[in-house]
């Protein structure tokens, strides 16, 4: 396993507000995938456990909600890790957008 990217997102909605926005996020970003992706999660307070299979490749990863930020965490295997950067950009990305104050 390559080392993990580490995206760290601030925020100023809140744990409760940035925790909610994340699982509305994660539910429409799955269904823009469509049978693609094979999503598994698990919520432990304000961490979440995820792992995703991507054209047959396994990712896993943690999500930590702070009060002030979202800090993840994500494991890629070999085939992702050449284009870690390209991954790490688009979750900042995507993270960016969920989070934004409206």
């Amino acid at each position: 396993m390559a080392k993990p990217i580490v995206v760290s997102i601030p925020h100023e909605l809140g744990r409760e507000e940035a925790r909610r926005r994340i699982e509305e996020g994660i539910g429409r970003i799955t269904h823009q995938f469509g049978e693609g992706v094979k999503l598994t999660k698990a919520w432990e307070g304000d961490c979440l456990a995820f792992s995703a299979k991507v054209v047959g490749q396994a990712v896993a990863g943690r999500l930590d909600v702070l009060e002030d930020a979202v800090r993840m965490e994500v494991d890629l295997p070999p085939f992702f890790a050449m284009i870690a950067d390209k991954v790490k950009g688009r979750l900042k990305k995507e993270g960016q957008l969920m989070l934004e104050k409206k």
